[in-house]
């Protein structure tokens, strides 16, 4: 490809937060994306330590130690160091600075508003004692996007008011300023949301319900023979309910045997086929897609400074666009002094 070909392609931002090791519903719900997504267009990948820190400030040496399991995970499902780059936001000081002056544009009664942050605060219990930081990181997720310009970010549904507000800024900024940034597009994914192994309708690190992407096989089948099925589910000749049971769901998401697992699925609702067999198909084709991400992720462990180049290198690369970028933004507010 030529390099006027790959200027001109569209960037796309996507990201983790660094809170613990990435886990079948990142790779679902985003991973498998981005890998697409990274063939199509100049893809930057995040890992958000500071957006992490909103909530985890007296734990620092969480996110810390959780950095490069994050790259570790993304690398060994076929991230491409060559066509996505990979960065750490602390690292981008371009990015504060870009939320100090984003903060101007935004009031506090629009940002309790906002339904994104309204549900987190009430997951995570902050009632009146929410942290500043959490509550403006709806700004700093916009700093994020538009320090590097970005046109497109991949988002679940639940996620477009950060989309919205981001916009909302931009379209404050070129009013006051000058046209600087353009509105920022949504990839909205289509894929339903994994639940977790106890049925719950969110998979979550802290909820203790999540099968890893770096679990050993002998994890997995103990963490699927736990598996919430169906309670009325009780003899092998009884007829099971396949909708909303969580053993079907994962099968839907990993079983690449369609034709197989629809007729397991049919026989299960009319009755004759036992939890344990469904169990038994769901280890084998967990273990059978998670293998080769094992067996890469190992690989990469032995060889932890190449893995460290890759985030410095990526790192230098975002830090130069953003720098960049921060520089027309302080032209256009007239503050580039010297």
């Amino acid at each position: 490809m030529k390099k006027s070909e790959q200027n001109e392609k569209k960037t796309v931002l996507t990201g983790d937060r660094p809170t613990g090791r990435l886990h079948l519903g990142h790779y679902v719900g985003s991973i498998q994306n981005r890998v697409k997504l990274q063939e199509q267009y100049k893809q930057l990948l995040l890992v958000a330590d500071v957006q992490a820190l909103t909530d985890n400030a007296d734990n620092p040496e969480k996110v810390r130690s959780n950095v490069m399991e994050v790259v570790l995970d993304n690398l060994a499902c076929g991230i491409d160091p060559t066509k996505t780059t990979i960065f750490i936001q602390s690292m981008i000081p371009e990015i504060a600075e870009l939320t100090i002056f984003f903060l101007n544009l935004v009031t506090v009664s629009r940002l309790e508003r906002n339904p994104t942050v309204k549900d987190e605060m009430k997951q995570k219990g902050f009632g009146s004692s929410v942290p500043a930081g959490f509550l403006m990181y709806p700004v700093s997720q916009a700093a994020d996007i538009l320090a590097f310009k970005t046109n497109l970010v991949p988002v679940g549904e639940d996620q477009l008011p950060m989309i919205e507000q981001t916009n909302e800024i931009v379209e404050k900024f070129n009013r006051f300023y000058g046209k600087v940034f353009e509105k920022v597009e949504p990839i909205i994914s289509s894929t339903p949301r994994l639940r977790g192994i106890d049925g719950q309708a969110k998979m979550g690190k802290s909820l203790n319900n999540a099968i890893y992407l770096s679990d050993t096989s002998a994890v997995v089948k103990e963490k699927v023979s736990s598996m919430y099925t169906d309670q009325n589910h009780l003899r092998v000749e009884d007829p099971g309910k396949v909708d909303g049971n969580p053993v079907f769901d994962y099968l839907t998401a990993f079983d690449p045997d369609r034709r197989g697992l629809e007729d397991l699925k049919n026989n299960y609702a009319k009755g004759g086929v036992g939890d344990v067999l469904v169990k038994n198909r769901l280890v084998e084709v967990l273990n059978s897609f998670l293998s080769p991400i094992r067996d890469k992720r190992a690989d990469m462990e032995k060889n932890m400074d190449f893995v460290s180049k890759i985030v410095k290198d990526g790192t230098e690369e975002a830090r130069e666009i953003a720098s960049s970028i921060l520089k027309d933004v302080k032209r256009a507010m007239k503050i580039n002094y010297f």
